[in-house]
C-alpha cells in the first residue's frame, strides 16, 4: 500500500525530471493521484508509463505557453501549447469560474492538449466556489460508431458536478463507452479477459480480449450494440467530441493524436492536438445559492431513498462511490497492481530516481 502523499510528491518528481516546472508537475501528479483516491486506476498511476513514453517520443510539450487566444466575457478559447493536459486543464477550469463569478457562466474551449486524465477533478473544481462543474474531453480513436469497424471516436467522458447544502455533492463522471481504455489497460496488465460487450475485433465480432487494440480492434460506445442502444452512446460520444474540438480548432474524432506512443498520429489534421470543454455555472444565478443547494439535497435523499432491487442493498449517488473511496484509500493508503509498480520502479530508475522500498 502506498501513502498518498508519497504518490504525489513521488509523481511531482518524475515530471519535473521531464523537464516541467514545479506548478505543471504538481498539476499533473494532483489528477493522477486524484484518479487513484477516486478508484479510478484506469487513470491514475498507469498512465505515467503513457505520459513518460510520450515525452520520449516528443509528442508532449514540457514547457508550454499556454494562452487565451480568443475571448468574451463568458467564453474563451485556451491554446495548450502541446502541454500535458491536466496544465491546460486545471489553467482553463479557473478561467471558466472567473467568468462565471462575473457573469453567471463560464465556457472554455481548448485545443493543442493531451491526455488530462479523471474528467471529474475539474468539474468538481467549481464546488468550493457554489457552482456547477462540467468538464468534456475528446480521446484516442479507438472507439467505433455504431455499425463500424473503423476507430474514429474516444472514449470521450463527460462529468457534471453538483453542489448541494448538507449532503455530498452529486458527481457524474463517466466514459460514454462501457469501459474506459485504461481499464482495458489494467485489465491486461492483471491477464484478465472482460465481458463481451466492451470490445469487438478487426472484423467486428464481439470479443473478450482487452488487448484487442493493438490488433486492430475497436471499443463499442455506450450500450454496446444497436439492440441495446449503442445508437444513443454514438451520439453522446459525438456531441461531446463536436464541443470539445469545433468551438476551439482542435482535433476531432478520426484525427484526435493518441495519448499513447505505440500509435501513429494522423495526417493530414483539420485541427490541432487534443481538444477539451469546460463550464461553470453560478447556483445563484438562478436562484439563491441556498434555495438550490437546499432543494439539491431533498433531490439527492429523495433518489438515496429509493426502493433498492433485489440483491441490492442501496441505491448510489453519483459519486457516492468515489467519495467513499477517498475516505477509506486516504486512511489506508493505495495499494498499486504489481506491473504498474515495476513501470514506475523502472521509469524512476531511467530518472535517477526510486519508487517505493
Amino acid at each position: 500500500m502506498y501513502d498518498h502523499k508519497y504518490l504525489l510528491e513521488f509523481t511531482t518528481g518524475i515530471f519535473m525530471r521531464l523537464g516541467c516546472s514545479r506548478d505543471d508537475a504538481a498539476a499533473v501528479a494532483a489528477v493522477l493521484v486524484a484518479a487513484e483516491l477516486r478508484d479510478h486506476s484506469s487513470h491514475g498511476m498507469i498512465r505515467v508509463r503513457e505520459y513518460y513514453e510520450l515525452w520520449k517520443s516528443g509528442r508532449v510539450n514540457v514547457t508550454p505557453d499556454v494562452m487565451t487566444v480568443h475571448e468574451t466575457p463568458s467564453t474563451a478559447v485556451v491554446d495548450g501549447d502541446g502541454c500535458f493536459g491536466m496544465v491546460a486543464g486545471v489553467r482553463s477550469m479557473r478561467l471558466a469560474i472567473e467568468k462565471a463569478a462575473a457573469t453567471g457562466t463560464g465556457w472554455v474551449a481548448v485545443r493543442n492538449s493531451n491526455h488530462f486524465g479523471i474528467a471529474g477533478y475539474y468539474a468538481m473544481m467549481a464546488l468550493e466556489h457554489n457552482m456547477v462543474g462540467i468538464a468534456v474531453t475528446n480521446a484516442n480513436p479507438l472507439v467505433v460508431p455504431t455499425f463500424s469497424v473503423s476507430r474514429f471516436l474516444g472514449t470521450n467522458p463527460l462529468a457534471v458536478a453538483v453542489p448541494a447544502l448538507e449532503e455530498p455533492p452529486f458527481v457524474a463522471d463517466f466514459a460514454t463507452t462501457p469501459i474506459a481504455r485504461g481499464k482495458l489497460a489494467v485489465s491486461e496488465k492483471k491477464g484478465e479477459k472482460v465481458p463481451l460487450g466492451y470490445v469487438q475485433d478487426a472484423e467486428g465480432l464481439p470479443s473478450d480480449d482487452p488487448g484487442i487494440l493493438r490488433r486492430g480492434g475497436g471499443m463499442v460506445t455506450l450500450g454496446g450494440d444497436r439492440l441495446h442502444g449503442s445508437h444513443k452512446g454514438y451520439c453522446m460520444t459525438a456531441v461531446i467530441d463536436i464541443f470539445s474540438s469545433l468551438f476551439s480548432g482542435a482535433n476531432f474524432g478520426p484525427f484526435v493524436p493518441p495519448s499513447v506512443a505505440y500509435l501513429p498520429v494522423p495526417e493530414n489534421q483539420p485541427g490541432v492536438g487534443t481538444g477539451h470543454f469546460f463550464g461553470a455555472m453560478r447556483v445563484d444565478a438562478f436562484r439563491p445559492a441556498d434555495e438550490f443547494r437546499a432543494a439539491m439535497d431533498h433531490w439527492i435523499r429523495t433518489f438515496r431513498n429509493a426502493k433498492p432491487a433485489k440483491g441490492e442493498e442501496r441505491v448510489l449517488i453519483p459519486g457516492d462511490p468515489e467519495r467513499e473511496a477517498e475516505e477509506r484509500f486516504s486512511r489506508e493508503g493505495i495499494n498499486l497492481v504489481p506491473a504498474v509498480v515495476q513501470d514506475l520502479k523502472g521509469i524512476a530508475a531511467e530518472l535517477g530516481m526510486s519508487f517505493g522500498s
